[in-house]
């Protein structure tokens, strides 16, 4: 019998899965957008990030084109309109110097999340449920951002380092 079962086990092909695509480590375009004091029972502006992998951009209607990911932050809270320097941290109550975990509303990502894109189509959403970001403004309008976040035990750490643009500004 141990013969019988040591033979099925070695004609049996190994279980190899297709290898998970690696997430950039950085970031070569980011957008940021002002949305103004947009929750009445915060004292907070809100701000957006929008960062972009090598070979992902924006069209001029605003759609992902190429391959790559896409890093977005939807709720930055901030005491004015400007993303200042300092230490971020997720959190839910709207506080200043934190932005929104990762959350899925009625089917939508909001929050903080990873976008997969291949050929201008999207392949995949990972939420990160939680999470820190480090601003820090270098020379000549040059700003440096340094994100660790959470998805489940896993952990993403990422950067930016260039100029912020407004999606007017292209």
């Amino acid at each position: 019998m141990n013969t019988v079962w040591g033979l099925l086990v070695a004609s049996c092909n190994p279980y190899n899965p297709s290898p998970q695509p690696v997430a950039p480590k950085e970031y070569a375009k980011a957008y940021v957008e002002a949305h103004g004091q947009c929750y009445d029972s915060i004292q907070a502006s809100v701000l957006s990030l929008d960062l972009y992998s090598a070979g992902l951009e924006l069209d001029s209607a605003y759609r992902m084109r190429g391959s790559g990911y896409n890093l977005y932050l939807s709720d930055i809270f901030v005491t004015d309109s400007l993303l200042s320097p300092g230490s971020y941290t997720t959190g839910t109550t709207g506080e200043q110097f934190s932005f929104l975990p990762g959350k899925n509303y009625e089917g939508l990502p909001t929050g903080t999340y990873l976008l997969q894109v291949a050929d201008g189509a999207l392949t995949s959403i990972t939420l990160m449920d939680s999470g820190r970001m480090e601003v820090r403004d270098t020379a000549d309008g040059i700003v440096d951002i340094r994100f660790t976040l959470y998805h489940g035990r896993e952990t993403y750490d990422a950067h930016f380092q260039g100029p912020l643009s407004t999606k007017q500004d292209e």
